[in-house]
């Protein structure tokens, strides 16, 4: 038998993991009080349904992908499970230490897990159970792979992973159009390649070169969505020296050439209200979009057309959008959200209160093919203005100064013409100024501002709109009575204010044509009513 060498204090340099029993959870679990060889370590990997345990007195929720390591003192119980699946592993570790523990139990017992790890560990158990004579050593080696691959899963958990990832997709993000090498994100990142590649494709589904090969395809879907330029230009701007290899690539993930692409009659996703507004003004049917309440009223839209969670990033989402297969998602420049949905389409980011409806209109169009149609439609709301305008200088004469409201019980919002809710038509088209309260204290910097509702009078203006009193009916009179007093409290000269209840808040959220269109119609009607 092999000795130390003279000296050593350890019968053996290394520590051994070694499985003593391996187990289907449920069974496990039910069975723990028969007698089991002993052993210093449990491993629980569960790999479908979900349940609640009770972890040395404390409750714990698991579901598939949850990893519990501990020794072998913890008491473990399964209080509630719905159809919970996973795989217990009782091990001993063979060391000179007095004290033998698991390298995966360093006071965190519970972890998520990547699906592989799900996989290694159903591999193992059906190794253990049924095992085949020519691969004598299958068990050990599913074992130790499934030890090495925790243990590196908990590594990368335990350093700021997001720190350094986030570090370079923002480089990448700046310098796609440049060589980049995984070596190159490696060094960004002070991390080795080898780790780095594990860590890049865990959070982001794809490896390095996969990642900005995608990155500049759809830059370059975007510039042609857009009004790109030639195809030797564009594959210059998106980081390939030819067209013709630009036009290689993109086949491979389009699965069209980027002239036929241009061509095509696009599925449209939209993630927002008022964007899908946009597309309706078009007449475009958008494959799936948000719709407000306000919208719907107007016209029924069929569910198989809706998305009920604006913004949302949950995997149901995900999910519904894969299965659209759209050539082009619309949203709001929301970059964690739509860097998870670049796998699936183009997405044109609108930035919001930098760009007004107008704006934002054209650009849709632009990208649908339908920039005619956005001109004329502009046109007509534009002659729409101009008829309002003449009226109100039959009525009113010069404009002075307007505000917009919008009452809840505890605080009021007032807005600028970048962020809608009727402000955009006040200011933009029909003359009216802000008030020069509400102006020193920031509100076109901020885009709006939030004040108590007992502050309301302090900012006078000539037109007091409420868009929203609160919810309720019965608060007009009061807050009438309210405002009216306290304005000329605090300027004489306004007693002449008018203050106009509209309480459509539901119309007057929407930034985009028809709402905006709608509320020229409501505001003209309470000016000269």
């Amino acid at each position: 038998m092999h000795k130390p060498p003279t000296g050593s204090s350890l019968p053996y340099p290394h520590s051994f993991h070694v499985p003593v029993r391996i187990a289907a959870l449920d069974k496990a679990v039910s069975n723990r009080e028969i007698s089991s060889p002993p052993f210093s370590s449990l491993l629980i990997i569960v790999t479908g349904g979900s349940g609640t345990m009770e972890w040395d007195g404390a409750l714990t929720r698991v579901s598939s992908g949850s990893t519990l390591c501990c020794d072998s003192s913890a008491h473990l119980t399964l209080q509630h499970s719905h159809n919970l699946q996973g795989v217990w592993i009782e091990y001993i570790t063979l060391s000179g230490t007095s004290n033998p523990s698991s390298p995966l139990n360093n006071g965190v017992p519970l972890r998520s897990c990547a699906p592989r790890v799900c996989a290694m560990a159903s591999r193992l158990l059906g190794s253990w159970s049924q095992p085949e004579e020519h691969q004598p050593f299958a068990v050990q080696q599913l074992f130790t792979e499934l030890l090495t691959e925790l243990y590196h899963s908990a590594a990368e958990n335990t350093e700021p992973l997001l720190h350094w990832l986030d570090r370079v997709l923002q480089y990448i993000e700046s310098h796609y159009n440049e060589d980049l090498t995984r070596g190159q994100a490696a060094e960004l990142a002070g991390v080795t390649p080898e780790h780095f590649s594990r860590a890049f494709r865990k959070s982001t589904g794809q490896t390095f070169n996969e990642y900005v090969t995608l990155l500049r395809i759809r830059k370059a879907q975007k510039r042609i969505l857009t009004g790109a330029p030639n195809l030797s230009t564009l594959a210059l701007e998106v980081g390939y020296g030819e067209g013709t290899y630009l036009s290689r690539k993109f086949k491979q993930v389009v699965g069209l050439s980027p002239a036929a692409y241009h061509r095509k009659n696009k599925s449209v996703v939209s993630l927002n209200f008022n964007h899908t507004a946009s597309l309706q003004a078009l007449e475009v049917v958008p494959r799936l979009g948000v719709y407000s309440a306000w919208m719907e009223r107007l016209q029924p839209i069929p569910s198989k057309h809706k998305l009920l969670n604006e913004g949302s990033s949950s995997t149901g989402l995900y999910e519904r959008l894969s299965s659209a297969r759209p050539d082009v998602i619309i949203s709001y420049s929301l970059p964690d959200k739509n860097k998870q949905l670049m796998s699936l389409a183009p997405v044109i980011e609108i930035p919001f209160m930098q760009m007004d409806w107008r704006e934002q209109f054209r650009l849709i169009a632009e990208v649908t093919g339908r920039r005619p149609q956005a001109d004329a439609w502009l046109n007509v709301y534009d002659e729409q203005c101009n008829a309002a305008n003449q009226q109100l200088d039959r009525r009113i004469g010069p404009r002075g100064t307007a505000v917009v409201w919008e009452i809840g019980r505890d605080a009021a919002y007032c807005f600028s013409s970048s962020y809608g809710h009727g402000s955009q038509i006040l200011y933009n088209d029909l003359g009216f100024r802000p008030p020069s309260s509400l102006v020193s204290e920031g509100l076109l910097r901020q885009g709006y501002l939030e004040v108590a509702f007992s502050d309301v009078a302090r900012y006078p203006a000539d037109h007091i709109f409420i868009t929203c009193s609160a919810g309720t009916a019965e608060m007009r009179e009061p807050l009438r009575s309210f405002l009216h007093r306290a304005v000329q409290q605090n300027q004489a000269s306004a007693s002449g204010s008018r203050i106009y209840f509209l309480n459509q808040p539901a119309m007057f959220y929407g930034f985009d044509p028809l709402s905006s269109e709608a509320q020229l119609r409501v505001l003209l009607q309470a000016l000269t009513s």
